[in-house]
């Protein structure tokens, strides 16, 4: 986009929580199940049935407030919010409007090493809707749509940004660090690609240095980080395309079509009026004691920021491994155990970026379900650090110990992979190696010195990665010195 033009977004992040059962009746929130199936008179609004709050859903609410800065208003209560979607089977909504649970809290994020403070205008509480299926790939290539109303009812906390965003990329690095937040609270799943994680963006364009706010779209239900930033890019370069083109931007609802990338009009966007608000007859107002606050309080998680910081000071680790360790909650509580089962942090941190990290990945697993525990690793660690094993065979180890689940002394003791540090036995190969490998040597006494590192290998090789790398080192220097 032109740099004559400023992006503006404000985000409204949609978060399920993870209750067991729906926010108004004992129906179960667990996501799948066949369609139509979770579902009760309350969560169907059929005649004469009555919602019951999950106080739970209020306990979520409270400690997801409390961790973003935000007021915690203590006398808030349910409203109607009142439209027509077929996923919706009362044609209104039960959310909160004027007195909602949460007020005036921020977020820090980091884009490109600068921290930014977005403000969180409020935070409330609402039922979900349903889901339509469409007979296509998206509303506007499919010819019908059929109802699954088992996802009506399953508890939401609705996060409403201030229009401080200003890129898709500080959009996505916000959302991201949410979920974070979201996960070690242990409210949400986070599970974008299950859709308990969704995001609406508005956005719209102005020309730089202007203080008047553009005409914005909103860009429904994008359930991807990176869908969210590739939605505001392109939503903000269309806008200002078509100012350009002498256009005017419509105030409307749009989606976003990731196959192709783009954005596509649903509908005109609905104000405030036209929902028709009024507060929900069938539900009493919640009052929410100092106590209850300050327990929530005390008894919040370590979040990121402070892990962070942590990991830095009493780690010794560095800004850029301490976030994408402290990224998960899962993760961070792995790095840890192994730290509490006596290994040193550095090492195992760097054990979880490489080997492990690449056998997670590969098995589409967490830290948390890693088939290689926090202590087996420390143990391994243990034996590098005595010298039973070298670096070289602990990767070997690790594969082991993953396949097996076997701790480290049992495979190392199985398979007979003690380090050999007995210098009369490293100086036969090294001897062996020198005898075998005359060009190699001849080149090195030329003043090739990378011609060592063929031979050690060589060595290595010969010992089946078993003889110690700093005896091999120093024992050819001495031969081929001599």
């Amino acid at each position: 986009m032109s740099s004559k033009y400023e992006t503006v977004i404000g985000l409204e992040v949609h978060t399920e929580l993870k209750t067991k059962t729906k926010i108004f009746c004992g129906c179960t929130t667990e996501f799948g199940g066949d369609q139509n199936t979770h579902v009760c008179p309350v969560c169907l609004g059929l005649p004469g049935a009555m919602p019951v709050l999950n106080k739970k859903v209020v306990e979520y609410a409270i400690k997801v407030g409390l961790a973003l800065n935000c007021d915690i208003l203590q006398f808030n209560k349910f409203d109607r919010k009142n439209y027509y979607y077929p996923d919706l089977p009362k044609n209104y909504q039960t959310s909160q409007y004027d007195l909602p649970i949460c007020l005036n809290g921020y977020l820090d994020i980091e884009v490109d090493g600068q921290t930014k403070r977005i403000g969180i205008t409020r935070i409330h509480m609402e039922e979900d809707a349903g889901k339509l299926v469409h007979s296509g790939n998206t509303i506007s290539d499919s010819n019908s749509s059929n109802v699954d109303y088992n996802r009506t009812g399953v508890p939401l906390l609705e996060i409403v940004s201030e229009p401080d965003l200003r890129s898709g990329a500080e959009a996505k690095a916000y959302v991201e660090k949410l979920r974070s937040i979201l996960q070690y609270l242990e409210v949400s799943d986070g599970r974008m690609e299950e859709g308990s994680l969704r995001c609406d963006a508005n956005v719209s364009v102005r020309l730089r240095g202007a203080t008047e706010f553009g005409t914005r779209t909103e860009t429904k239900n994008v359930n991807s980080l990176t869908g969210i930033q590739k939605a505001i890019e392109y939503e903000a370069l269309r806008q200002a395309q078509l100012i350009e083109d002498g256009g005017t931007v419509c105030q409307e609802t749009r989606t976003w079509d990731d196959a192709q990338g783009i954005t596509l009009a649903m509908r005109k966007k609905d104000s405030e009026d036209d929902y028709r608000y009024f507060p929900e007859p069938d539900l009493v107002p919640i009052v929410i004691t100092e106590e209850e606050i300050n327990n929530a309080r005390a008894n919040l998680p370590e979040l990121p920021d402070a892990k962070i910081a942590r990991f830095i000071s009493d780690y010794g680790l560095s800004t850029a491994d301490s976030t994408i360790l402290t990224a998960s909650r899962k993760t961070a509580d792995y790095l840890d155990a192994a730290v509490k089962a006596g290994a040193d942090a550095k090492t195992v941190s760097n054990w979880m970026l490489g080997d492990l990290s690449k056998m997670i990945n590969e098995n589409g697993l967490t830290f948390g379900e890693s088939k290689v525990s926090p202590e087996n690793l420390a143990s391994m660690i243990a034996l590098i650090d005595k010298g039973t094993i070298s670096g070289k065979i602990a990767k070997k180890v690790i594969v082991s110990m993953w396949e097996s689940g076997k701790d480290a002394d049992t495979i190392v003791k199985e398979e007979g992979l003690v380090q050999i540090t007995d210098t009369g036995a490293i100086e036969e190969i090294v001897k062996q190696v020198i005898a075998n490998n005359p060009q190699p040597v001849a080149d090195f006494k030329g003043g090739n010195g990378k011609a060592i590192g063929f031979l050690v290998g060589q060595v290595m090789k010969e010992s089946k990665g078993r003889a110690n790398p700093g005896m091999v080192n120093e024992l050819l220097q001495k031969f081929l010195n001599d």
